[in-house]
């Protein structure tokens, strides 16, 4: 398993990075992770090189309790030694200084540990970024650091390259950002200027949701297919993805949630030949082909500039009108609907006030939009 720097840190992370999101579910359990053959699949990724584990946003308690049990079973017997973890603090969580504390020691008792390798506080945005810091959050970080509870403190993000810069500029210790970033996001807030500010300042970059959940490499949509000229099996597609994300020198980890060891076998197949600034003209050429034909597919031509936030309803427009678009461009409504559940939207709260249609640069009709969004999220159209 090839390896890069973590940034400014003295320690190279392995180029692949096991998430906990897609664990194989288990037959007996409705909905939960195996545990014997998750502690397998853990096992058998650190024995091939994988030294990062990825805990996941904790969308669900029950699931979050049982998958970090599964994740302390499976780091016993020498295995917590060869890797790093790292776990989220919720945004939407913390709303008081204590809550930091509260968080933190929530998900070491989860994992049974004392000390956390890295913190992440969870989906950073020009909205929460304030609240959280008026709450403490870097003078807790720094504490938290100096107490030996945690070893590094970072941040996952969603949303415009200047904000990133003024979280950046407010605190000199963050060590990794964690984005998402695929071929369909090489312009999509931060992207690739997002991905190469963030290294340039010291921190490691790691990247998820490369295959945008699993829809780049699903059955392709035929208005998709049409314009590449060949076809391409699920293994092609899945390499296309990963090497795209990989070429980029700056990116320290892409953090893959895998549900079968065969799965995991073939990514790592495809990490061992990534290299970066590795992709020919030829293969350029075609994930742009691919990247503007599910462009053409969108609904919503809304940027996610967020002029329309904040909502006074904490409805979170730009996130919602790209679940919406996501249904449409990889025509898979099931997995939107998902993402909306998971991420615990409330569009049913929303008041109709206007006040994000009258700030749209765009000048879109988002209530019409958001009614639209919410009959087919919600299922019922």
């Amino acid at each position: 398993m090839k390896h890069r720097k973590f940034g400014s840190l003295d320690w190279e992370s392995s180029i692949l990075g096991f998430g906990m999101a897609n664990l194989p579910i288990s037959k007996d359990v409705p909905n939960l992770p195996d545990a014997t053959t998750s502690i397998e699949m853990i096992r058998h990724a650190i024995d091939r090189g994988v030294n990062f584990l990825d805990m996941g946003y904790p969308f669900d308690s029950e699931r979050q309790d049982h998958t970090a049990g599964i994740v302390s079973a499976a780091l016993k017997n020498g295995y917590r030694d060869r890797v790093k973890i790292a776990a989220t603090l919720p945004a939407h969580c913390i709303h008081s200084s204590g809550d930091f504390d509260l968080m933190l020691d929530r998900q070491l008792s989860r994992l049974h540990i004392d000390r956390l390798d890295f913190c992440l506080l969870g989906r950073l945005n020009r909205e929460n970024w304030p609240v959280l810091r008026d709450r403490g959050a870097l003078i807790w970080a720094e504490h938290t650091i100096k107490s030996g509870r945690i070893g590094s403190i970072g941040f996952s993000f969603h949303d415009h390259f200047q904000i990133l810069r003024s979280i950046l500029a407010a605190f000199s210790r963050w060590a990794l950002c964690q984005m998402q970033f695929s071929y369909m996001d090489s312009a999509h807030d931060p992207g690739i200027g997002g991905i190469k500010y963030a290294a340039q300042n010291g921190l490691a970059v790691v990247v998820t949701e490369s295959l945008r959940g699993g829809r780049l490499v699903r059955k392709i949509p035929e208005t998709v297919a049409s314009v590449m000229g060949i076809n391409l099996n699920q293994r092609q597609l899945t390499g296309y993805a990963l090497r795209f994300v990989w070429s980029f020198p700056e990116v320290s980890t892409v953090v893959r949630s895998m549900n079968s060891i065969s799965e995991l076998e073939e990514t790592v197949a495809i990490a061992d030949s990534a290299e970066s600034d590795s992709l020919t003209i030829q293969e350029e050429l075609l994930i742009g082909k691919l990247r503007d034909a599910y462009r053409k597919l969108m609904r919503i031509p809304c940027t996610s500039c967020r002029t329309c936030m904040p909502c006074p309803e904490e409805i979170d427009v730009p996130r919602i009108f790209e679940i919406y678009n996501d249904a449409f461009i990889y025509e898979d409504p099931a997995t939107a609907r998902s993402i909306y559940r998971n991420e615990h939207h409330r569009l049913h709260q929303c008041s109709r006030c206007g006040d994000c249609q009258k700030r749209c640069v765009k000048q879109l009709d988002v209530i019409e939009w958001l009614g639209r969004a919410h009959r087919m999220l919600c299922g019922s159209t």
